[in-house]
């Protein structure tokens, strides 16, 4: 073997291993040392393990081809040695451009697509639709403060971990588990809650399809009372020429909720006879987002990084554009200042900190898998640690935005009712994008039509750019599990998929199920694999593996903000908050009424079926676990806790380098 470039890795200190790679034979070859024990060499045709406490599986390893190694002296397998998993991962490595776990993935035409890409992920419904209302049920500015205080030391650190991890593999959810195969399951149950969350996400999307179409007529139809729809005896409009003029506690409704609850979704009062049939007009909207979004994810990367540049900064435009109506309103500033002022004596509620927790968790999308998908495109050495930074204020900013401007408009509709706070002019769930927004819209002096196109339309680009990364993680799981399968078949048929289910949400008591499925899959779901997560990986593949990993990737230095907050805000600061809100736990209810028994084991039956994933998924790995026959059970299941040999970067010549940085460090424990 002619080495051309010579690395040498050392373990505790002791011996070294010289690994060569070969220029014109693009192979990896590792050449005998005498003093470091349980290598494997490379001698002429046949490779031999040297006896020892240590295996050279435990180092880290460039991507392999197997071999069956030989005894020097006999000519036939060996078949007793001190480690009988991983025994043959470490001989010759072929690693050539453009094979599958070197150079052949997709990847983001620029970096602005892929910044842009994750702003528009980040930046959603979730901002304009949940923010506001959570805000709002937990005491407005009271909110602001846990909700700021998790994002700095949970959301901001998960964030950034997910993607390093997903550019530091080119791995999506699942494969980037390689690490820990262990705890892979942690990558299946984040696509089951991807795959619940993008189901109503779209059917949402398909809302704000039906209002832009219906924006087009020459009156706001939501701005008056048709006695096709309405109870005229309790309807009252909201054209900006009118005043609602009812008092807190008549049974008067606007013209937009009458609108939005009777013609719309066609609600039923109650959920007690069972699911009826969606509406086709809302079917129709529904099949129109599913089929953008294939159209927008069929050619991956890089047509969905093209749209980014629209969903991305055309939403901030009618943000703006809204914010500035909504201060000019009567009562705006009654509104806004019960937003901002905080309600000290909430602090204490466990309830207030877990919904921040899980508003976090929705609006950056940490936890979902979605993040390191869209990194593990990105080149390896690109710098995700400023992106990291840009896109979660970002994201802060874009939901202070949307609340200043709900609160301003909710401050507005508290005014014109007289009525005595807030609880008698909010709308929970979806209504309060689809009734509230509506109501102000139509409240504008000068061509509302026009104003109400490009409120419903930024809406749709919102849910674009966010259901665009969901989607596309559930793709990418599946194409990495099955590299050779046709991309644009597999996005036809996951997009069908979720429209077919997604016709539940569009039935009379799909609202009831919009919110039954945000609470537990959007909710205590991802508390769970956030906590699973950052512990395997602090605490099974080490902190300090991990410093030195992304040290090498990004040539930064993390100081002890982020291995703090990984080691322990993160998981203890979670499973403190989550055990602490059990014990006030409340199922989620839907206009004040309890929903029917069978739709909250439902419920549970989703949150069980996801978490039990995880320890599938570890018995799965410890049954596949590549060992040499007559391996015992134990030695399986620590096999499983150590990162695979495939494990680290996927191109050959970051592979090489890493394998270099490697050697210059002292042994590097796996505890942090």
């Amino acid at each position: 073997m002619r080495s051309d470039h010579i690395t040498q890795f050392g373990r505790n200190g002791g011996g070294k291993v010289n690994i060569s790679y070969d220029d014109t034979e693009g192979k990896f070859g590792i050449i005998d040392h005498g003093d470091l024990p349980g290598v494997y060499t490379n001698s002429g045709s046949t490779s031999r393990r040297r006896e020892g406490p240590e295996s050279a599986s435990s180092l880290a390893s460039p991507n392999v081809s197997r071999t069956t190694f030989h005894d020097s002296n006999k000519d036939k397998p060996l078949k007793e040695n001190s480690d009988k998993c991983f025994s043959d991962e470490i001989s010759i490595a072929n690693v050539k451009d453009g094979d599958e776990e070197g150079e052949g993935r997709q990847q983001w035409s620029n970096p602005i697509e892929f910044l842009l890409s994750c702003i528009a992920l980040s930046v959603g419904l979730g901002n304009v639709w949940r923010f506001p209302i959570t805000a709002y049920k937990n005491g407005g500015g009271a909110f602001l403060i846990p909700y700021l205080v998790v994002l700095l030391f949970i959301g901001r650190p998960l964030y950034f971990l997910e993607l390093s991890l997903g550019q530091f593999s080119s791995y999506g959810c699942i494969k980037l588990w390689k690490c820990v195969p262990a705890i892979k399951g942690v990558g299946y149950s984040q696509v089951v809650a991807t795959a619940a969350i993008l189901t109503y996400y779209v059917s949402l999307m398909a809302l704000t399809v039906f209002y832009f179409c219906v924006s087009f007529q020459s009156e706001l139809p939501w701005s008056v009372c048709d006695p096709a729809w309405a109870a005229m005896d309790s309807c009252v409009a909201v054209s900006s020429n009118s005043s609602l003029g009812f008092s807190s506690n008549s049974s008067k409704q606007s013209s937009s909720e009458q609108f939005f609850r009777r013609y719309v979704v066609h609600e039923a009062a109650t959920w007690t006879s069972g699911i009826g049939k969606p509406d086709w007009k809302l079917a129709l909207c529904l099949a129109g987002s599913w089929l953008v979004l294939f159209f927008t994810l069929v050619k991956g990367v890089q047509s969905a990084g093209k749209t980014a540049y629209f969903t991305a900064l055309f939403p901030y435009l009618v943000l703006f554009t809204l914010l500035g109506r909504g201060v000019t309103l009567p009562g705006a500033y009654d509104g806004i200042m019960y937003f901002l002022t905080p309600q000290w004596e909430r602090l204490l509620d466990g309830n207030v900190w877990y919904q921040a927790v899980t508003q976090s968790f929705f609006s950056l999308s940490v936890a979902f898998g979605s993040i390191p998908m869209f990194s593990s495109y990105n080149d390896f050495k690109h710098n995700v640690y400023r992106d990291s930074l840009i896109i979660s204020f970002m994201d802060t900013g874009t939901s202070l935005l949307a609340g200043l401007t709900i609160f301003s408009i909710l401050g507005n509709l508290k005014h014109e009712i007289n009525a005595d706070s807030f609880d008698d002019v909010v709308q929970g769930g979806a209504g309060l994008a689809f009734i509230t927004y509506p109501t102000a819209i139509a409240k504008f002096d000068y061509v509302p039509q026009l104003f109400a196109v490009l409120f419903f339309m930024m809406l749709f680009t919102l849910g674009l750019g966010s259901a665009t990364a969901l989607t596309n993680g559930v793709i990418t799981v599946i194409l990495d599990q099955f590299p050779h399968w046709n991309k644009a078949v597999v996005s036809a048929v996951v997009c069908f998929a979720g429209f077919l289910t997604g016709l539940i949400y569009l039935t009379p008591e799909g609202l009831y199920i919009l919110d039954l499925v945000d609470f537990f899959a959007g909710g205590t779901i991802v508390f769970v694999l956030a906590v699973v997560e950052t512990s395997a990986i602090c605490y099974i593949y080490g902190l300090r593996n991990l410093i030195r990993d992304f040290k090498f990737m990004l040539d930064v230095d993390l100081g002890i903000y982020w291995k703090l907050c990984w080691a322990v805000v993160v998981p203890f600061g979670l499973t403190a908050i989550l055990v602490y809100s059990l014990f006030d736990f409340k199922l989620p209810r839907h206009n004040d009424a309890d929903l029917p028994s069978a739709a909250y084991s439902c419920g549970y039956a989703l949150l069980v079926g996801a978490l039990l994933v995880i320890p599938a998924g570890f018995l799965h790995a410890v049954w596949i676990a590549d060992c040499a026959p007559g391996a015992g059970l134990s030695e399986k299941v620590m096999s499983v806790f150590r990162p695979k040999p495939t494990w680290g970067p996927k191109k050959k010549k970051y592979r090489i380098a890493w394998l270099q940085h490697i050697q210059e460090l002292p042994k590097l424990e796996e505890e942090p």
